[in-house]
């Protein structure tokens, strides 16, 4: 089904560079996407964007559209703008939420109640047992496994949750379409065609170092709470379960051995005052 001039307009907005701030800002004063579009300099400027990002919406990039407008050909992938019914809620209510999201797969699991399951990229493989072992009670019990198709315990957190026919989001610090790391690729498509994958960015877009924070704080903001199976003393779950405590939400972290580095993270957590878990039914 091609792209519709609402998601072509919402397309042009995000290429266009402004800060999401900014973006909401425009839907919320028009109501939709075209509008917004049509509402010329003086307005776009007095919402606070640049004169770079006036020119973009004016003259988008061709590919990047074409690439965007592409993707939404496809069955099944959507593109959710600030006022559209389907935005989830629980992401509306923290301090910066995205102006719209890319969803592959079912945006329905955005609104179904999730805890994000996150941890260290280089897991020991006992991490990888405990993120698989909560993930599969979480997702036998009815709530969404939510995670970053990271290695390590995002991995074992999603194909658990896939292998007990659970529901699983995985949130991207790229594009829809980009799998980061580049031999996730059957899982980003099995996370697809049977779940739900969300972005912030426009296909195309790859992987930079300052868009994983940025992804952090969607995965914390969708969620009731974030657990932290296995951490070291700086990791990017660190930087969720952060977010998610200032935001109001639950933090659970396991506990590990005084030996594995692996474990300073979750201690960490554990002295600023995260809950302690030892089995899913305590999460």
């Amino acid at each position: 089904m091609p792209a519709s001039p609402e998601h072509t307009c919402l397309l042009r907005l995000l290429l266009s560079g402004a800060p999401a701030s900014a973006l909401r800002r425009l839907l919320d004063t028009h109501g939709s996407a075209e509008a917004s579009c049509r509402a010329g300099l003086r307005d776009w400027t007095s919402h606070g964007l640049d004169a770079d990002a006036c020119k973009a919406i004016r003259t988008p990039d061709p590919q990047a559209l074409a690439r965007g407008e592409h993707w939404l050909d496809v069955d099944n992938h959507h593109l959710l703008g600030w006022r559209d019914d389907a935005y989830p809620p629980l992401l509306r209510r923290i301090a910066s939420p995205p102006a719209m999201l890319f969803v592959a797969g079912d945006p329905g699991l955005l609104w179904q109640p999730s805890v994000a399951v996150v941890g260290s990229r280089a897991a020991t493989a006992g991490g990888c047992a405990n993120a698989a072992l909560f993930a599969r009670a979480l997702a036998q019990a009815g709530l969404c496994v939510a995670s970053g198709l990271a290695a390590g315990i995002d991995a074992a957190a999603h194909h658990a949750a896939l292998d007990a026919t659970g529901s699983t989001v995985a949130v991207l610090g790229t594009g829809p379409d980009i799998a980061y790391p580049i031999q996730h690729r059957p899982l980003l498509d099995r996370l697809a065609a049977a779940a739900a994958v969300v972005s912030e960015h426009a296909p195309g877009t790859g992987p930079l170092r300052q868009y994983f924070p940025s992804r952090n704080r969607i995965l914390a903001g969708m969620s009731l709470g974030t657990l932290v199976v296995e951490a070291a003393d700086k990791s990017g779950a660190l930087i969720t379960a952060r977010l998610a405590a200032e935001m109001g939400r639950e933090v659970f972290a396991i506990p590990g051995s005084i030996h594995n580095p692996m474990a300073r993270g979750c201690h960490r957590l554990l002295r600023e005052g995260a809950q302690l878990v030892e089995s899913p039914a305590e999460v």
